[in-house]
């Protein structure tokens, strides 16, 4: 790892369900990039941080190796290569990202022989994730064979290869189409954003820093809404009750009229029609309520 090293690097899933959200969640955070030619690397226009766009199998390696200090991987990813590395040094997660949600979960042919979790004693599981679940065997002392394939899993039980699978699942589509179901559930995935294990110097761990206090404030800012509005003030108390907020609502009084205020208030949520005509009861006017694109403690 070169410590001398003044640009900060990040490794990312070059295509996939995590790439195009990873991209914008970055170019949320406010960074500007310039493709190179072959369209593996991103040069960082506005901040020293630059992406390699690599195989997402690939993020937890770079990592280790000191390749890139930070990357954006599945859960599911980083725990496999852990496990798979016994006592080696491995990426540390620093935060989830909140997308690319799914499950690592066991699913058996519809009408088969295996009805519940023992009977998967003595079995054959195909999987691309054979060290996960190894451990989720032995924590439910079982044995099986691990079958490890690197694609189409979902085919092996039809294909004679296994009698079970151990596969990613998102909305449970491609298992129905392949007349399987859930079981179990191994591990519960997203996107999280990993880091190096290796020691960094005073420009990478401030450009880390900064970095991170800008995806926590595009992050922050995902389903937030700012309400806005003008009321009586003597209706204060109720309306503060109504507000699905995050923090107290900002309250001014407006010159002029003593008896009146604006309120500015962040919901977790989008207020409903209902919750505005109570609002509009109370005696509100002037009513917005405005996205919030990006947000900073």
């Amino acid at each position: 790892m070169n410590d001398t090293r003044d640009r900060l690097r990040i490794a990312v899933q070059k295509s996939g369900r995590l790439s195009e959200a990873s991209l914008a969640l970055l170019r949320d955070a406010g960074l500007a990039f310039r493709t190179s030619r072959d369209r593996l690397f991103l040069y960082g226009e506005n901040m020293p941080v630059d992406v390699l766009l690599v195989r997402d199998d690939d993020i937890p390696g770079l990592l280790v190796e000191g390749s890139c200090e930070l990357g954006i991987v599945g859960r599911n990813v980083l725990d496999e290569q852990r496990l798979a590395g016994a006592d080696a040094p491995t990426a540390a997660t620093i935060q989830p990202l909140g997308f690319g949600a799914c499950r690592l979960a066991l699913a058996v042919p519809d009408g088969g022989a295996i009805a519940t979790i023992a009977d998967l004693d003595g079995s054959r599981i195909a999987t691309s994730y054979p060290a996960l679940l190894a451990g989720w065997l032995r924590a439910q002392g079982l044995r099986a064979d691990i079958v490890v394939l690197t694609g189409s899993v979902e085919i092996a039980p039809r294909l004679g290869k296994a009698d079970a699978i151990c596969d990613l699942v998102s909305s449970g589509a491609t298992l129905a189409a392949n007349q399987l179901h859930e079981l179990a559930t191994i591990l519960h995935s997203e996107a999280v954003l990993a880091r190096s294990p290796h020691a960094l110097g005073a420009v990478p761990t401030q450009l880390i820093e900064r970095l991170c206090a800008r995806i926590a404030g595009a992050l922050s800012g995902a389903g937030a809404r700012l309400l806005m509005l003008q009321a009586p003030r003597s209706a204060l108390a109720a309306i503060t009750q109504l507000l699905p907020g995050r923090e107290r609502p900002s309250v001014v009084g407006l010159d002029g009229y003593p008896d009146d205020i604006a309120v500015q208030a962040l919901c977790r949520t989008t207020p409903d029609w209902q919750q505005l005509e109570e609002l509009k009861r109370l005696g509100a006017r002037s009513v917005m309520v405005l996205n919030v694109e990006r947000m900073l403690a």
